[in-house]
């Protein structure tokens, strides 16, 4: 089922990166999944997407404006996508998606987006080049 307002031709930007369940000990008091929660998830899914493309240890720095859009619930399944939007000399932005499956149905929304911007960093945690993308 397609989100309402939405077109078969729109869907999550990226790769799925991070696939994880809502679970009741990750809520607020209106039973709504926190939206830290989400945030600490699209935040590890990015580190992840960072670390692929810099070839080791990379930090946050910063993160976009972020909207949440909708809620999550308990039960719904948050799947975060991954796409690396440009790259700098030492830094790189990651746009970060995450969407919701509903508890029990085939609905998926998305729930919030956002830019997080890594810095890739050596052993002794200074920053270090990004390297150039392997040739194809």
């Amino acid at each position: 089922m397609i989100e309402p307002g939405l077109t078969p031709d729109e869907a999550p930007r990226g790769s799925l990166t991070v696939r994880v369940n809502a679970m009741p000990a990750d809520t607020n008091a209106n039973g709504d999944i926190f939206g830290g929660w989400v945030m600490s998830r699209m935040d590890a899914a990015g580190g992840i997407a960072g670390v692929d493309r810099a070839q080791g240890r990379v930090v946050t720095i910063a993160v976009d404006a972020m909207t949440f859009i909708r809620p999550v619930k308990v039960g719904d399944v948050l799947s975060v996508y991954t796409e690396v939007e440009s790259v700098g000399r030492t830094s790189m932005k990651i746009h970060v998606e995450a969407w919701a499956r509903r508890f029990r149905t085939t609905l998926h929304e998305k729930v919030t987006d956002a830019t997080f911007t890594f810095v890739a960093i050596d052993e002794e945690g200074r920053p270090r080049p990004v390297p150039k993308p392997p040739e194809a």
